[in-house]
């Protein structure tokens, strides 16, 4: 790729994070009284609510994930080779299926306490209100704890047998091994999990929106589509986009941490000291630990989606249905394209030429997963804005709002970073001396990445167009908002139908995006059990 078209396609992608910096330029006296009047209403509930949120979340995954992680790792008791890759079912769960599952089985007229109310004779509401800051804690911990339990099982695969080993022939109990020696060995790889799940939940916008708690992202979506009020909402979405980059460094800060200096013998003596076998009491509390999180978070809910699907199994938008879907596979499969082609112009760019300015636009073009979804719709519409007062003429909104470029473009900046890191992985697998010798041969340019790199890439380029198109497929906040006209999507219409409160027919796009869901766990639990 030419030096100017790399530029320029991250210039693309980080237009949306500059866009929303830039909008503090037009801070004046009427965006001040704005805020002063958000900083005396609803700011401070927007700031309480997505702080004791994500406190509560964070205990939460941390707890699950690190005891996951910890049981399949260090001990071994029956069932445990099942639950190594079971655990990672709740990946294909999008964390509103999960909230709309939960609330239909849960609430008021729902099944259980229906039953409950009519065996025991009592009247009134006999659970906690599902739609809660209690309820969306329960949902985010049993939909976002994999990320924890990936990274923690990672670093405890590759030292914490051989030291607790070591620790054990030196007397030290086995309470004693798990804290000093364990705990210690997880802790960056906790902490980076963490921070990964409080960014997915603090991007969330569906179960925000559908339990009515008041948090940023919700925010952002109100100011401007219910307040009409964009300065309004670039300023909730600086504060998110601060909050996130700081989650975002201590996440980055956690991975460097995640390294350990060790021997030559190190990985043999790894692999010859066993896990700890479990029996008795200690073995089903292992199991429990295993099973309840994939129980909650993807037993459960499929099954309690499973029975309205049932019931209103006549009543289903079947034709609807098909048009849903494909709409949705055309822009998932749009993007995950043009996102992987991208992500291989980009490694390649960096393959070729790794000085400091193709380093440093690659880890530009690498942000957008971590910026919300609300951030780069409100980072889109912005400078179209700007551009629609200053040109009438060009028509901007209409091509942004009315047609697929908007959307395909915000699936870019959000999602281009997941392929781009497959392929850079991919790459890092092909050793430099290859070039070389192609070079000597002859092959140079787009023949060097046609007749070396691609034949040796191709299953990197296929994964990251899976993932893509997975993540693309499931997408919510910003295809709500900047979708074509007439294209629903799968996510879009699971949302709305839930938000009506017509869960048996938001089953079907539901459970359809969670069989969607199942393809990256599967290669995911594939790649781990290889290893």
């Amino acid at each position: 790729m030419p030096a100017a078209l790399l530029f320029l396609a991250v210039g693309l992608l980080t237009l949306p994070v500059l866009a929303v910096a830039l909008s503090w330029l037009q801070f004046n006296g009427e965006a001040r009284s704005i805020l002063l009047q958000m900083l005396q209403t609803v700011l401070p509930d927007y700031i309480g609510t997505s702080l004791l949120l994500c406190v509560c979340v964070a205990l939460g995954v941390g707890t699950v994930g690190m005891a996951t992680a910890s049981a399949v790792t260090l001990f071994d008791f029956p069932g445990r080779r099942v639950f190594e890759w079971a655990l990672l079912l709740p990946l294909a769960m999008p964390a509103y299926v999960i909230a709309y599952a939960y609330t239909d089985f849960l609430q008021f007229g729902g099944p259980l306490q229906s039953w409950l109310r009519a065996v025991l004779g009592l009247r009134g509401s006999l659970l906690p209100e599902v739609r809660s800051l209690g309820g969306a804690v329960l949902v985010f911990t049993v939909a976002l704890y994999p990320y924890v339990y990936l990274l923690a099982r990672t670093a405890l695969s590759e030292r914490a047998v051989h030291l607790m080993e070591a620790a054990r022939l030196l007397g030290a109990p086995l309470s004693r091994r798990v804290r000093e020696v364990a705990l210690p060995l997880a802790r960056p790889a906790v902490a980076a999990g963490v921070a990964l799940a409080l960014m997915e939940t603090l991007a969330d916008f569906g179960v925000a929106s559908y339990f009515g708690i008041q948090t940023f992202t919700a925010g952002i979506y109100k100011a401007w589509l219910s307040m009409d009020n964009r300065i309004a909402a670039a300023q909730l979405a600086t504060v998110l986009l601060i909050v996130v980059a700081v989650l975002l460094r201590i996440e980055h800060s956690a991975q460097k941490r995640m390294r350990f200096a060790g021997g030559r013998g190190a990985r043999s003596g790894a692999s010859d000291a066993a896990p700890v076998q479990l029996q008795g009491g200690r073995a089903l509390v292992a199991w429990l630990v295993c099973a309840l999180p994939i129980a909650f978070g993807f037993v459960l809910p499929v099954l309690f989606m499973l029975r309205p699907l049932i019931l209103g199994w006549d009543n289903q938008l079947w034709d609807k249905f098909l048009g849903w879907t494909l709409n949705s596979v055309w822009l998932a499969g749009l993007a995950a394209v043009l996102a992987t082609g991208l992500a291989v112009s980009l490694a390649f760019a960096v393959r070729r030429q790794p000085h400091v300015l193709t380093r440093l636009a690659v880890q530009l073009a690498s942000l957008g997963y971590a910026v919300p979804g609300a951030v780069i719709v409100v980072g889109l519409l912005l400078p179209v804005g700007w551009l629609q007062a200053a040109a009438p003429q060009t028509g901007a909104g209409y091509w942004i709002t009315g047609t697929a470029l908007g959307i395909v473009w915000a699936y870019l900046v959000r999602f281009s970073a997941v392929a781009l890191q497959t392929i850079q992985s991919g790459y890092s697998r092909i050793p430099v001396s290859f070039d070389d010798s192609a070079r000597m041969l002859g092959s140079t340019g787009a023949g060097l990445l046609a007749r070396v790199h691609w034949p040796l890439l191709k299953r990197s380029v296929a994964v990251a167009g899976l993932l893509v198109f997975v993540d693309v497929m499931k997408e919510l906040p910003a295809t709500l908002v900047l979708r074509p006209f007439n294209s629903d999507t799968l996510a879009v219409v699971t949302y709305q139908l839930a938000r009506d409160e017509r869960l048996g027919e938001a089953a079907l796009p539901a459970l359809a995006l969670v069989l969607v869901g199942l393809l990256p766990v599967a290669l995911l639990s594939r790649t781990l059990r290889a290893r």
